[in-house]
């Protein structure tokens, strides 16, 4: 079995203060991406470029637009570009959905098409409140080992460490996870994290923000934040951040941002596609709603 952050007690919890901005425009003009947190906010050039939050259902809300297209009639052009929004939906949709906050996806950052099994629903015929802690578990040791085995193997001694309690090590202090909707057998999940917010010189603890993604509904099933103390096993008490982990976790940070701006722009790409094909099928004013052999058989 893999190992686990062991939790200490404590009196109180530390929140971070988070907020939600949703954006129901349908444009994607670029907007500041603002990361709130108790620490101060670091504006970056990369900030500056990210686009706003695609709508919240665009997985679902596309392939309808695009059927309703279909209904008015579309020309054999229409419904090849019509169909490559549909595969682009269709395969796309995990890196995109998780990409679009941030979450970095692919290789071994996560857990990857993990299937739930049966047993792991309860009484209730959903998946049992407290699996999800697991996956997120799961996740965040892959998350971690990742950089020892594939990002920075220079270090890869001192990020095992921090799965031990030997000398500097990671303590989970808070986990809150909040649950969106009821899973159930058959399914598959991924689970992804990202750093909340930028690494600084000096830190002592630093939170993930963490997403469980159902491939059945293409949506979260449950979203997780965690609070991580950095831990001298030696001293007993908290250490600033070391030097390898803050250069890595500011280049991950870059990363973060930069899948950020790609996926939104990937998503308004899309929308932008099908936005064309409403105009030149129904959402002008001579339209008229394909019937197909219904209306001929009628009219004989």
């Amino acid at each position: 079995m893999p190992p686990t952050l062991p939790v200490i007690p404590h009196s109180g919890r530390y929140l971070l203060a988070r907020t939600t901005t949703r954006h129901i425009s349908t444009s994607p003009f670029l907007t500041t991406h603002h990361h709130h947190s108790k620490s101060p906010i670091i504006i970056t050039s990369l900030d500056q470029q990210i686009p706003k939050p695609p709508p919240k259902k665009w997985i679902t809300d596309l392939p309808a637009r695009l059927g309703k297209c279909i209904i008015f009639g579309c020309s054999p052009a229409q419904i090849r570009e019509a169909s490559v929004i549909l595969r682009a939906v269709a395969t796309e949709w995990r890196g995109l959905l998780a990409g679009a906050e941030g979450f970095l996806t692919g290789g071994r950052r996560g857990v990857d098409s993990r299937e739930v099994v049966w047993g792991e629903m309860d009484s209730f015929g959903h998946v049992n409140n407290v699996n999800y802690y697991r996956y997120a578990e799961s996740a965040r040791v892959n998350w971690i080992t990742n950089f020892s085995v594939h990002v920075d193997p220079a270090h890869r001694q001192e990020w095992a460490e921090l799965m031990q309690p030997k000398a500097i090590g990671l303590i989970m202090k808070s986990l809150k996870c909040d649950f969106k909707f009821p899973m159930v057998y058959p399914d598959r999940i991924s689970v992804y994290h990202r750093l909340s917010t930028p690494p600084q010189h000096g830190q002592t603890s630093f939170h993930l923000d963490c997403i469980v993604l159902s491939h059945q509904h293409r949506r979260a099933a449950a979203r997780l934040e965690e609070d991580v103390v950095i831990y001298d096993y030696r001293k007993a008490g908290k250490t600033a951040m070391p030097e390898f982990m803050l250069t890595q976790f500011e280049k991950t940070w870059q990363l973060q941002q930069e899948e950020t701006i790609r996926a939104r722009k990937r998503i308004w790409e899309l929308i932008s596609g099908v936005e064309r094909l409403e105009r030149e099928t129904w959402d002008r004013e001579d339209a008229k709603e394909d019937m197909g052999s219904a209306v001929k058989g009628s009219s004989s």
